[in-house]
């Protein structure tokens, strides 16, 4: 699915939800008249807060279980007010705020026999990873590969980020792949 041609909606969806927490200090709920059927269909995103390129909040859903507009506006409150790397955002920070929506497609379990085949397997660039092992899970969005270019300290990073040690391996690990469609 292409959702450029929804940009405007979804941007501006983000930045009504976050205005009216800052407003009402809770969340909106969203009138589905003339909302795109495309946007009405179950869907899964995260929502990304930067100021002057400096991350600001981010949280989202890997699983898609509500209208993705409604995904869009509660992600975005919950970007903007309860990621608990940062305080909430104020007033005089939502006017400098960049607001990306990254859409997810759905997640598809990636087959390997040891770490190597894995490391292989990964498309950099791409590919937006799920780690789970243990009873831990740890995601990284595709544009982490802006960060971290090398599928072998994705990889580590990414354990570190669910919880293990980024030498961690074993029989039960878990890796499923999905791409988004990054809308800004």
């Amino acid at each position: 699915m292409n959702y450029q041609q929804y940009k405007n909606i979804i941007l501006t969806t983000a930045k009504k939800s976050i205005a009216y927490g800052l407003k009402h200090h809770s969340r909106t709920t969203l009138d589905h008249k003339n909302i795109p059927a495309a946007l009405l269909e179950n869907g899964a995103c995260f929502v990304t807060l930067e100021i002057h390129q400096q991350l600001r909040g981010c949280i989202g859903n890997l699983e898609a279980f509500q209208p993705l507009i409604d995904d869009i506006s509660h992600n975005a409150y919950s970007a903007a007010f309860s990621d608990p790397r940062f305080p909430a955002v104020t007033d005089k920070e939502f006017k400098q705020l960049s607001i990306h929506v990254s859409i997810l497609s759905p997640a598809t379990a990636i087959q390997f026999n040891n770490e190597q085949d894995l490391i292989a397997s990964i498309k950099p660039g791409i590919d937006g990873l799920i780690l789970e092992d243990n009873g831990r899970r740890g995601t990284f969005l595709p544009s982490v590969w802006e960060s971290l270019p090398e599928p072998e300290d994705f990889l580590r990073h990414l354990k570190l980020k669910a919880g293990l040690t980024e030498s961690h391996w074993s029989d039960s690990i878990k890796v499923s792949r999905y791409q988004t469609e990054m809308i800004e």
